[in-house]
């Protein structure tokens, strides 16, 4: 079938084949940027408002002290897939995550994204320590952590695929009214897919940067220690 299949639209470069999921993304990117653009100029408030509606979304999934280092992934993670979601709805144009090699690549943004904002707010070797303990648990974390991206990836994979197939196969055969509504369906089902998606990178990258209270009460102790130390060597400057 033709939502199935992603055939090669063109070679670039006489050497690297471009398939129909890779022109759709790009499509979807120019969308994008377009409509900020045209925002920016035309409605500058609405735009504004659909960024606060974003952090406020994110804040609401997210137990952190200082939500700003994550707003440029999980937005652009949101945005990016409300519009691969829902451009199916034109006229020839396929939806990009209805490829499953597009939704393992965002998967593995999150995956990597998160231990990436784990190891910069605990430490690399204060993270990965937590991998391994005890020892014998590190084998399963792995295997945890191969099961969250095919996770990720088939649900939005699955669900997106579904929705187109379901749309053109009634359209096939009944090609008036009922495909609107399944169309309409399709989008809210988009709509929920991205924000599930963006909640669940949310949730993964918030339990990774979360610091427990043994990790706070030894940070606490060793600040104390330094400004001991600190304290010590400047009475002893005023001594001597």
């Amino acid at each position: 079938m033709d939502v199935i299949e992603h055939p090669i639209v063109f070679t670039l470069f006489g050497i690297l084949p471009v398939r129909d999921t890779v022109l759709y993304t790009w499509i979807t990117m120019g969308i994008i940027v377009a409509a900020v653009l045209i925002l920016k100029v035309i409605k500058p408030n609405l735009l504004e408002y659909l960024v606060e509606m974003v952090i406020s979304l994110l804040d609401d999934a997210m137990d952190v002290d200082d939500l700003h280092p994550y707003i440029p992934l999980l937005g652009s993670l949101l945005i990016f897939s409300i519009f691969a979601n829902l451009i199916s709805i034109i006229p020839g144009i396929k939806s990009p995550t209805a490829d499953l090699n597009t939704t393992i690549g965002l998967a593995l943004i999150v995956v990597f994204s998160v231990h990436v904002y784990g190891m910069k707010k605990k430490g690399a070797w204060t993270y990965l320590k937590e991998f391994a303990s005890p020892i014998y648990m590190f084998p399963v974390e792995l295997i945890g952590q191969l099961s969250r991206t095919l996770s990720l990836s088939m649900r939005l994979f699955g669900n997106v695929l579904s929705g187109d197939l379901i749309v053109a196969i009634v359209f096939s055969i009944i090609p008036y009214f009922l495909p609107i509504a399944l169309i309409a369906i399709s989008m809210v089902s988009g709509l929920l897919q991205a924000y599930v998606l963006t909640t669940l990178a949310a949730l993964f990258i918030s339990s990774a940067v979360e610091i427990n209270e043994e990790d706070q009460k030894i940070k606490a102790e060793n600040a104390e220690k330094k400004r001991l130390l600190k304290l010590s060597k400047k009475s002893e400057k005023g001594t001597s």
